[in-house]
This record gives C-alpha cells, sequence and structure tokens, in this order.
C-alpha cells in the first residue's frame, strides 16, 4: 500500500514549497509540487508607465531580483523595436554574470551540498590527509592543512556544545550519505571559503548597479552608469580594474575549487546519474547580447524534444519567433480560474481563486507553462545539452572538462545523455559557472576597449507609438529561461505577464495530466528510509527552486499528512 509523505516546507530555498510524494515499495509512485504563496505583481503593474516595470518586477524576490528588472527592460525596447548602445550591454552582461556566478557557487554549497556531505563526519577526517587529497585534484592555494584544520574544529566545537545550530535537522548518518570523513572536511571547508567569494561577485554587482539586491541602474533603452575617465563618481578606468581585481577571485574560485568539487561529488555518486531524469524536453534561449540590436549573442539557445540531443532546435535570437508563439499558461490545478484554457501571455489572466490543497484538482499557485502544449525543463542543464548539440565551443570545453574530471576520480565514464539526470543539473550549472566565469573577463575587456575608443553613450530614448503593441523580454537566468511579456497601449500597461524558470520547473499537472519537471523527476526514485526523504531533497533542489518567482500570500491552512524535518 503507498505512502504518503508530505515534506513541508521543503528548505535551503528561496520561498514556500510544498512536496507530496506517495512511496510504494520503498520508491517515489506519485508526486505533487505545490507552492504555497500568491505574487501578484502583474496586477498591480497595469496601467502603470512601461519604463517603471523593472523597479517593481525585480521585488518578486530578494534572491533573483536583477534578472527580472533586465527581463522586464527588455520587454519594453522589444515592443519599442529600441535598440540599446554597446556600453549598456556590456554593462548589463556583467552584472547579469556576477549574479550568477553568486548564484550558482550560494546554490551548490549553501544550497544543496549538505544533501551530499554528512557533516558529523567531520570529527573523524585527517586534515593533511584532506589537503594531499585536495592538492591532487586542484591547484587551489587555501588547500591547505592549516585551513582544513581550522573547518574541522568549527564542526568540533559545535558537535560538541550539543546544539548545532543551522546543521541541526540534517540527516547525519542516512544510509545515502557516503562521503568519508577526509572528502566531507574538504566539502565543508568550501561551504566556508565560498561564503567569501559570492559575496565578492555581488560587490561587483553593486559598483556597476548601484546597489544590490534591487539593482538601480537600469532604464529601458540603456543604464544610468555615467562614464567619465577623469571623475571619481564616475565609471573610470580605475572601478573598471577594482572590478576587474574581483572578478579574477571570483574566477578562479569557480574554476580550481566549485568546479572541481562538483566533480569529485558526482563522481563518488554515479547511481544518480540514472536517478531524477524526469521531462525531456528542454529549453533555453540565447543570451549575452554583442551589438546593439540583439543580433548577435555569446550563449546559445534553442529546444530539445524528447530527450533527443540530436535533434535540437537552434533559437537564433533572444526573442525567436518560434519561441514567442509556442508559451502558453496553464491553470487547471493551480489556484486561478481557468474558464478560457490555456493562454498565451500577450492575453494572460493572473485572477486568484484560492481553493485549498486538493491534488485531484487545484493545489498549487504556480501555473504550468507549456511549450508548443508541452512541459519543458529548464536551466543549466538545458543549456548545456542545447550548446553542446550545436557545437558552442565554451560549453563543449568545460563539458568535455567535466566529464574528464568525473571519470579521473571515480573511474565513471558519463555521457551528455547522462546529463539528464540529478547530477547532471549540478554538473551543468558548476559547466555553466566556468562558461560565466570566461565570458565575466571577456566582457569586462569589451567594455574598456569600447570605452578606450571614445564611445560614452548608455542610452537611447524611448519614444511610445499611439497605438498597441507587445514585447517580450528574455534572459537565461541562474534558474533557466525567464520572460516577461508585456502589451503598452497609450504608453501604458495593458497586461503584464512574467513566465519564469520555477514556474517552468515546479509546474503542476496541467489538463493533460502531464507532471511538471519537479513532479516527474521524482518519479521511481529510491528511498532507503521513506520517513528520512532525503533523496527527495537531493533531485528537488538540484533545480535550485525559487518559489517567489514562481508564483504569481500565504496561507497557513490545509491538512498536513505526514511532517518531516528537514535542514
Amino acid at each position: 500500500m503507498a505512502q504518503r509523505i508530505t515534506i513541508d516546507p521543503i528548505t535551503r530555498i528561496e520561498g514556500h514549497l510544498r512536496v507530496d510524494v506517495e512511496v510504494d515499495n520503498n520508491a517515489v509512485s506519485n508526486a505533487w509540487a505545490s507552492c504555497t504563496m500568491w505574487r501578484g505583481i502583474e496586477n498591480i503593474l497595469k496601467g502603470r508607465d512601461p519604463r517603471d516595470a523593472w523597479m517593481f518586477t525585480q521585488r518578486f524576490c530578494g534572491v533573483c531580483t536583477t534578472v527580472h528588472a533586465m527581463a522586464s527592460v527588455r520587454a519594453v525596447e522589444d515592443a519599442l523595436k529600441l535598440e540599446v548602445p554597446l556600453n549598456a550591454q556590456y554593462i548589463r552582461n556583467l552584472i547579469l554574470i556576477a549574479h550568477a556566478l553568486h548564484d550558482h557557487i550560494v546554490h551548490f554549497y549553501q544550497l544543496s551540498a549538505l544533501d551530499w556531505v554528512d557533516i558529523l563526519q567531520i570529527p573523524k577526517a585527517d586534515p593533511a590527509s584532506t589537503a594531499k587529497l585536495a592538492e591532487s585534484l586542484s591547484p587551489w592555494t587555501r588547500n591547505s592543512r592549516e585551513e582544513f584544520k581550522v573547518a574541522q574544529d568549527r564542526v568540533k566545537a559545535v558537535a560538541a556544545s550539543g546544539q548545532l545550530g543551522i546543521f541541526q535537522n540534517g540527516y547525519w548518518g542516512h544510509p545515502a550519505m557516503r562521503l568519508s570523513p577526509d572528502v566531507n572536511l574538504l566539502a565543508f571547508a568550501h561551504y566556508v571559503q565560498a561564503l567569501e567569494y559570492q559575496r565578492k561577485a555581488l560587490q561587483v554587482v553593486a559598483m556597476l548597479g548601484s546597489k544590490t539586491p534591487h539593482i538601480q541602474n537600469l532604464t529601458p533603452g540603456g543604464v544610468s552608469n555615467a562614464i567619465d575617465l577623469d571623475s571619481q563618481s564616475a565609471l573610470n578606468m580605475d572601478r573598471l580594474e577594482a572590478i576587474r581585481e574581483l572578478l579574477g577571485e571570483v574566477v578562479r574560485f569557480v574554476q580550481q575549487v566549485y568546479f572541481v568539487d562538483v566533480c569529485a561529488v558526482a563522481a563518488m555518486y554515479p547511481e544518480w546519474f540514472k536517478i531524477g531524469g524526469g521531462v525531456r524536453n528542454y529549453l533555453a534561449v540565447p543570451d549575452l547580447p554583442l551589438d546593439s540590436a540583439g543580433s548577435a549573442y555569446d550563449l546559445p539557445g534553442g529546444y530539445i524534444a524528447n530527450g533527443n540531443i540530436g535533434g535540437t532546435h537552434a533559437f537564433k535570437t533572444a526573442s525567436d519567433k518560434e519561441f514567442r508563439e509556442a508559451v502558453s499558461e496553464d491553470v487547471t490545478h493551480a489556484y486561478y480560474q481557468d474558464g478560457r484554457g490555456p493562454l498565451h501571455p500577450w492575453v494572460g489572466e493572473t485572477d486568484p481563486a484560492f481553493t485549498g490543497w486538493d491534488g485531484d484538482q487545484k493545489y498549487s499557485w504556480v501555473k504550468a507553462p507549456r511549450f508548443n502544449g508541452e512541459p519543458a525543463q529548464v536551466g543549466p542543464l538545458s543549456q548545456v545539452l542545447i550548446g553542446f548539440a550545436q557545437g558552442h565551443p565554451l560549453t563543449v570545453k568545460y563539458a568535455t572538462q567535466a566529464i574528464q574530471n568525473v571519470k579521473a576520480v571515480g573511474g565513471l565514464q558519463v555521457t551528455p545523455e547522462m546529463l539528464q539526470s540529478t547530477l547532471g543539473r549540478h554538473a551543468a550549472r558548476a559547466i555553466r559557472a566556468c562558461m560565466l566565469a570566461e565570458l565575466a573577463e571577456k566582457h569586462l575587456q569589451l567594455l574598456t576597449d569600447n570605452i578606450a575608443k571614445g564611445d560614452y553613450a548608455v542610452y537611447n530614448a524611448p519614444v511610445f507609438p499611439s497605438h498597441e503593441v507587445e514585447g517580450v523580454g528574455t534572459h537565461e537566468a541562474p534558474r533557466g529561461t525567464l520572460s516577461h511579456w508585456i502589451v503598452i497601449k497609450d504608453a501604458k500597461i495593458k497586461n503584464y505577464q512574467a513566465v519564469v524558470p520555477s514556474t517552468w520547473n515546479a509546474s503542476p499537472r496541467d489538463r493533460n495530466g502531464a507532471h511538471g519537471p519537479y513532479e516527474a523527476s521524482l518519479l521511481r526514485t529510491p528511498l532507503a528510509r521513506p520517513e528520512e526523504p532525503l533523496e527527495v531533497l537531493r533531485t528537488v533542489h538540484s533545480f535550485d527552486p525559487c518559489m517567489a518567482c514562481a508564483c504569481h500570500a500565504f496561507d497557513p491552512s490545509g491538512k498536513q499528512i505526514a511532517k518531516v524535518k528537514v535542514l
């Protein structure tokens, strides 16, 4: 007889997520992903000036602020056919890259690593042998016995106190945890170091965006950064060199620590390349524009159907016609009025109709986005598979290196097809971080060179037509494909919808009963101890959920079938 388990809330994510699973013979036989909060900012935007929308939309979330601001101004620019000066493109790209590097570092270490790392095994480790192991994997200068001894002493002190603090509710000693004490210590030491380097990435965001979170320098048509080589209060060469130094430190951490750690952990849990695949349709959009018109990009986009990597269809631009026409949202199982069926975002509605959790009817505040009527998985895995299939040089470079690293550590020969899994999502995110690290240095140099030529332009003024126009702004955010859809009439917002990465991935069932990616990825997952569903958390965390972005009011009511402690 199937056993129902409710994990509410899922922690170590942004926002409020509930996951219900049915377990039969120690494997997941059914799953429901439920967002328990309502956003509603789309309705707040109606009737407002389109130039102000980006300030509102980055309040969707306290983490994914920058990405919504960028997608919003791009939506207005697309509607107005407004080009963006080169300096503005490069500044925007640098902000997006730095934000993503911060996000990827935090996701692996602070949000996911403790699904694989057993904190209470660390006191048994030998710092000297841990240092020897670390030095065999990477030239990172902070892989010293002294660093590892300090990290171990921290854990020992916490364990001896009997009060584990933030580590209190971990599944320590779970049979699915099997890293050696030395590897656990190595990962925890880097967990602590990661806090320092993600902060350096955010310093770059703040230096270019005026603050973080919630940057202040955007506007439809460009940015508000003043460029003046003779002014200490403007963007000058001294400030660009300070940014270069910060990015250099982050780049080294990403390439010598984060990337290496993910490959090592993957090599030690090889069965997880066969678990958590789920939806095998993959979607990504081109990003990091290289010209004013948005006709060339540093990151590719496209669509893969049914896991057929060889049949990847490429998108040429960020607002590809096929993409613009294929997206719809279904609310059959979401807490919205649904009399009109699946709707394209330009005619989308966000009319709440809360009924309470009912797995057969409505059970989530997240809508069900569909691409040509089918669910699609978005995120770094989609980006890497699509880029690899197109022969994108940076994707091929780091995907090949990741495959070689995993084989060197564990002897496992990983193929691109095997990346369609829980561990594949982590590997793809590390691959993407290395790609972005290289591109950070490239785009900083592009900006520096363009300023050196005497080009200080950062803004083109928008002109609103008298007739109704539609636009879509896209961005390949840390969690995947983000799109903001705007309808403008009489220089006011007539309609606004945001279809965000976690909406794609956390999608409930649609009217055809098709599971969203979270739900589908959990099916057939083996559980060593159903009362401690660590394996469920591993797969859900691999998507890096951001429910504040995904939901379209928190309600504390609802029946709870089982209560599970999670860290």
